[in-house]
């Protein structure tokens, strides 16, 4: 099992940020190129029998693309994933800042 988990360690770390940024492709005679927010999550384990098991999973969010034009690259967002993504993050970040406000709020420093 350790052997798998290493091989596929080896793997997503060697992918890089050719995962996040795409081939250029000519799209209406304008090159552009892709750009994704990529994780992967996996884990495996086993007992002082060798048996275990494991799994994983990654996504990929396209998040907009950089576009070639007369004044050079310039980034366009797709709107709607990054709201897809940016909400949720907000929304987490915000209630962990209320918890921790609601968890401090009880002690005083005397």
């Amino acid at each position: 099992m350790a052997n798998i988990v290493e091989k596929i360690a080896q793997q997503v770390t060697s992918v890089g940020a050719k995962a996040s940024y795409g081939e250029p492709v000519t799209v209406g005679g304008v090159e552009l190129v892709p750009v994704a927010v990529v994780w992967f999550g996996f884990g495996g384990g086993s007992d002082e029998a060798e048996q275990g098991g494991g799994g994983g999973g990654g996504a990929s969010i396209p998040v907009g693309a950089y576009v070639r034009g007369p004044d050079g690259a310039r980034f366009k967002p797709n709107l709607v994933a990054l709201l897809a993504v940016t909400v949720p993050l907000a929304w987490a970040v915000s209630w962990g800042i209320v918890g921790i406000a609601l968890a401090s709020g009880g002690r005083r420093k005397r």
